[in-house]
This record gives structure tokens, C-alpha cells and sequence, in this order.
């Protein structure tokens, strides 16, 4: 045998090291219960900041508008830092900017300091330590055949931290006021950086084994491939819908006569029911084909809406359609990730993941603005609540074409 010969085929190579998985669902999972908990108590504040500082609601919505934008704009850069250099130091300053997005929050005084501290600085900080990231080291550190299930798993952390945090987040409000409690969850937020640590992955991991793509390339042929804009287009519908029922709910309610505490309830029952959907929609990933998954669940989503809407308003309605759309809130996050792997390989799933984000994050910035935009002009949300319906019947059919083997390519030739 020559020399040549002697050289091992790069299939032959040892993988790189990986994290276990326990260790990167828990520590994933905290992170996630961390972040997307406290975003989704930022409806409760709509109400008493706008009263103190005597703004429009269409003031608050714009800032959180802004800063669904931000995270999607800052998404697919994070995911670039996070595929290329690890998901640690991301991690770590994404906590910090999350810290001081909520502490300036607090302080701000007008209008344009409210949408950049509650807008771009924590969308900014929330795209680093939300999925996008969480999911690449899933992606490259949990097996194939557990990787949909371990997304369900991470995304059904997420909802638990808003059943876990929205109650808590009305207390602080109620006890403390709502620039202490603005204060306490900065404090919070900092945890972040010490569960980063256990997403530190062992030098070589980030890289992925086999085919090597550019970023260039990779987005050349993730842009180009019709399943990929299928999904975009899903997740814009999916942002429209969770961020103006999120944000608005609170303030639909009251306006109806209904307590404030019926719509502190029907936020913890939309994260308590999300931790068995999201759950179940990874799990079920694992069995069918994740275009029908998500098909049904944007067409339930249509159909609970006009439930919801046709019933009369009562607070055993809010709870039945909470419970309902809890199930269906973040189920979508699993299964289009997932695809996502599937399709694209891991190399630079972060960075992908980001971009379908940034289209969820445009439906977030529309629903949340025309949200509050319409209210102010008619006095009603009406017609916000049926442009999510005709969205989510557009929604369930475009995701039914969408294609889950892998992408073909042609390797280079030496």
C-alpha cells in the first residue's frame, strides 16, 4: 500500500466531540423558560405604562413591534455567530442586552427611548437567546432520529416559562409597580449567562462532518428552494397570530368588561397548554410528515379564532380558547425546524432558522402594530381578529407542498 493510500477518507475521521443531550435539553430548556417567559408577559404592562406615561396604545405596540423586527433582523446574524463560533459567547452577551433592554424600559420617558430600549435593544438581545440559536446546538448535538422530539422539548420549555412567568410578572406589577418589576426581571434575565455555560461545546463540535457549504451558498440554495419559502410564508402567518393575541388579549378583555385577572389567567393557560403542544407537535414529528402538522395546526388556529369570536364573551370562553389555542401556540416551532435540519443539514441551521424567524418576526411587527394602529382609528380589534383567520386558512394550505427529504447536491470533484 502506497502513502496515498494510507490516508483515512474524511468519513473515516472521528466525530467531533458532543455535549450529552441531557445536558444540553436542560440547560437549553432554562434558557428558553428565561427568555420567551418574560417577553410573553409584556402585554401586562400595555395597560399601566401607557396610563403613567399618558401615550397611546399604539406608542407601546410600535415599540414591540419594533422589537419583534429587531429580534428577526438580528436573528439570521446571531445564527451566523452562533454556527460559526459557538452559541456560548452569543448566549452570554444576549443575557446582558436583555438585562439592560428591561432596565432602560423602565426609565424610558418617551416614546422614541421606549422603542429603543422595550424595541431594538431587546429584540436584539432576544435573538440571541431564544430558538434560533438553542436549536443549532440541538441540532449538532442530538441524534437525527431524537432531533424533533428534542426541539419539542426546548420549545415546550419556552411555554412553560410563560406559564410560569405571567403570573409571576402581574404580582411584581401589582406589589412592586411596574418599573421595579421592569428592574427584578433585569436582574433575571442575567441568569442567561451562567446556563450559556453548559451550551459551551468542546472545540471542533460546531463545525459540522461531511459536505461543506459557504454561508454564500447555503443561502443561494436555501432561497432558492420553493419548500424553504413555503415555510417562510407559514411562519409569517404564525408570528401574525401568537404576538397580536399575546400583546392585545389583555386590553381585548378589559375593553369587554372582563378583569384584568381573567386575562392574567388566560396568558398562563396559553403557556401551560403550549407545553403540551409544542410537546406533542415534536413528538408526532417523529412519526408523520411535519407538513400535515403544521397544516393542521394553522387551519385549528383559523377555526378556534372564529369559535372564539362567534361565542359570547365570558370568562369560560376566554379559558376554553386559551386552553385551544395554547395547545397550537408554539407547536409550529418544532416540526419547521425540524424540516429545516431535514432538509438543509446542520452546518448552518442557526443561521437558516434565523431567516425563517425573521419572516415570523415580520407577522409579529404587523399584528402587533396593526393591533394597536387599528384600534386607535375604529375602536374595535375586529378587524385584526379576522385578518389572523384568513391568514391561517392561507397558512394551512401553503405548508401542504412543502418537501422534507434532503436537498440533493452535487459534490465538488477534486
Amino acid at each position: 500500500m502506497t502513502a496515498a493510500h494510507a490516508t483515512p477518507l474524511p468519513s473515516a475521521n472521528p466525530s467531533p466531540p458532543k455535549l450529552s443531550m441531557f445536558q444540553v435539553l436542560l440547560c437549553g430548556a432554562m434558557i428558553v423558560t428565561l427568555s420567551m417567559g418574560i417577553r410573553h408577559g409584556f402585554g401586562l404592562w400595555l395597560q399601566p405604562i401607557t396610563m403613567d406615561r399618558g401615550w397611546t396604545r399604539e406608542t407601546f405596540s410600535f415599540a414591540l413591534a419594533i422589537q419583534n423586527l429587531s429580534w428577526g433582523l438580528a436573528g439570521p446574524f446571531t445564527g451566523m455567530l452562533a454556527d460559526r463560533f459557538g452559541p456560548f459567547r452569543v448566549l452570554m452577551v444576549g443575557g446582558l442586552l436583555y438585562a439592560l433592554g428591561l432596565v432602560l424600559m423602565a426609565l424610558s420617558t418617551s416614546g422614541l427611548a421606549f422603542t429603543g430600549s422595550a424595541g431594538l435593544l431587546l429584540g436584539i438581545a432576544q435573538s440571541g437567546t431564544t430558538y434560533a440559536v438553542i436549536y443549532g446546538v440541538i441540532g449538532r448535538n442530538v441524534a437525527p432520529e431524537k432531533r424533533s422530539w428534542a426541539m419539542g422539548v426546548a420549545a415546550a420549555a419556552g411555554s412553560f416559562g410563560q406559564f410560569l412567568m405571567v403570573p409571576v410578572e402581574n404580582w411584581l406589577i401589582g406589589y412592586t409597580g411596574w418599573q421595579n418589576a421592569l428592574f427584578v426581571l433585569g436582574c433575571a434575565a442575567l441568569i442567561i449567562i451562567p446556563l450559556a455555560l453548559g451550551l459551551r461545546e468542546p472545540k471542533g463540535a460546531v463545525a459540522a462532518p461531511g459536505h461543506q457549504q459557504s454561508i454564500a451558498q447555503a443561502l443561494r440554495e436555501a432561497f432558492g428552494y420553493r419548500s424553504f419559502q413555503l415555510l417562510m410564508l407559514g411562519y409569517f402567518v404564525c408570528g401574525f397570530q401568537v404576538v397580536f393575541i399575546g400583546v392585545h388579549m389583555p386590553s381585548y378583555l378589559k375593553d369587554h368588561g372582563l378583569s384584568p385577572q381573567v386575562a392574567t389567567f388566560s396568558l398562563a393557560l396559553i403557556g401551560l397548554f403550549n407545553v403540551f403542544g409544542t410537546y406533542a407537535a415534536g413528538a408526532l414529528g417523529q412519526r408523520f410528515p411535519k407538513r400535515y402538522i403544521l397544516s393542521a395546526i394553522y387551519a385549528l388556529r383559523a377555526v378556534a379564532i372564529v369559535c372564539f369570536l362567534s361565542a359570547p364573551l365570558t370568562p369560560s370562553s376566554v379559558y376554553l380558547f386559551s386552553g385551544v389555542m395554547g395547545f397550537l401556540w408554539l407547536s409550529t416551532v418544532p416540526p419547521t425546524n425540524a424540516v429545516l435540519a431535514q432538509i438543509f443539514g446542520i452546518q448552518h441551521m442557526s443561521m437558516l432558522s434565523g431567516f425563517v424567524f425573521l419572516s415570523h418576526q415580520i407577522g409579529s411587527f404587523l399584528g402587533v402594530w396593526l393591533g394597536g394602529r387599528l384600534y386607535d382609528l375604529s375602536g374595535s380589534y375586529d378587524v385584526v381578529w379576522y385578518l389572523a383567520v384568513g391568514l391561517g386558512v392561507m397558512a394551512a394550505l401553503v405548508n401542504l407542498p412543502v418537501r422534507e427529504t434532503a436537498i440533493e447536491r452535487r459534490m465538488a470533484t477534486a
